[in-house]
Parts: C-alpha cells; sequence; structure tokens
C-alpha cells in the first residue's frame, strides 16, 4: 500500500481539480484526472474510447494510464494526491451498468492509496457542464454515490470534504494531511 497517496474523488463538476490545482499551487505533488486526457486525444483522433461511446474502451484507457500514474508517482516523497483513483474505474462501469471485468477489479484491489479517501459531495452551485463534462446532474450525483460506495467497498475510509470555497477545502485537506 502507498501510506502516502491519497485520492479525491467524487461526482463530475464537484470542484476535485479546483482543489488539485490549489493543493499543487501549495507545493503537493498532484497529478490530473485521466479522464480529460483521454477525451481530448479520442476528440482529436476521432477515436471512440469516450465515455459516451464505447464505455469499455474508455475504461481500458484510464486503468493503462492510471496504473502507469501511479507507477512514476512511487518515487515520490511526501504527500501525493490523486485527481481519481483506479477504484474510480470500478465506479464508472457500475454506473454505465456494465459488469467489471477481473483484470480492472484485480488492479483495484492490487493498486492501493492511503485508507483516507477524500470525497468531494455534489454541490448543485459548482456543477456545470462542458464540452468534455456532459452529466447531466442526475447522473453527477449518481456518481457521487457510486465512488462513496465503491471505495468503501474496497475498504478505504471516506473522509467528505465541505461544502466550502477551494481555499477552505485546501485547508481541511491539509489539516487532514497533517493528522
Amino acid at each position: 500500500m502507498s501510506d502516502h497517496f491519497f485520492v479525491v474523488t467524487g461526482g463530475p463538476g464537484a470542484g476535485k481539480t479546483s482543489l488539485i490545482i490549489e493543493l499543487a499551487r501549495r507545493g503537493f505533488h498532484t497529478f490530473p484526472e485521466s479522464d480529460r486526457a483521454i477525451i481530448r486525444e479520442e476528440m482529436q483522433s476521432g477515436g471512440d474510447a469516450l465515455p459516451w461511446a464505447d464505455h469499455i474502451a474508455y475504461a481500458e484507457r484510464m486503468l493503462e494510464l492510471d496504473l502507469r500514474v501511479h507507477s512514476a508517482a512511487q518515487s515520490l516523497s511526501g504527500p501525493v494526491i490523486f485527481d481519481r483513483g483506479i477504484p474510480d474505474i470500478l465506479g464508472y462501469l457500475t454506473l454505465c451498468g456494465l459488469p467489471v471485468p477481473p483484470h480492472v477489479a484485480a488492479a483495484a484491489k492490487a493498486t492501493r492509496y492511503n485508507a483516507r479517501v477524500f470525497l468531494v459531495p455534489y454541490w448543485d452551485e459548482l456543477f456545470t457542464q462542458d464540452t468534455e463534462r456532459k452529466q447531466s446532474r442526475a447522473e453527477a450525483e449518481a456518481t457521487y454515490a457510486v465512488m462513496r460506495e465503491t471505495y468503501i467497498a474496497l475498504g478505504y475510509e471516506i473522509t467528505e470534504l465541505p461544502r466550502a470555497d477551494i481555499a477552505t477545502r485546501a485547508d481541511f485537506v491539509c489539516k487532514q494531511l497533517a493528522n
């Protein structure tokens, strides 16, 4: 297990990326979510490994990239903060009503993060859609719930972030990491 690896997860449009950017600004090692990078690459290349096209291909691309990132982060010291983790792929497939392939489930069980996972709650006032985030408000709320259930099922402890501005959320995370 990588005790110094921390995941920030939740539904889309809840402020995860803004929090990650703020934590990076404060000097933490951070890794962005793989989702948006894959979507941009697929849209530019005309590929269909997209969350609104081929769900399985999209999940496989996320797994490939997330495993590489997890491995690359092994050499870093101090807290490392990930915008989503490998268990998010299980949550994504569950949300899509698809079976989780055994190798994906095995990767989520074997590739561990700190037991404490930061869950960003759905917050209607923050939620927005864009060209890469096409989920509805209902889907965003459902994603939040599925991520919570997925991480708990894998033995993680959920620490829910407050519905507050980014600086307050970053202060909250910093205080938790100091404990």
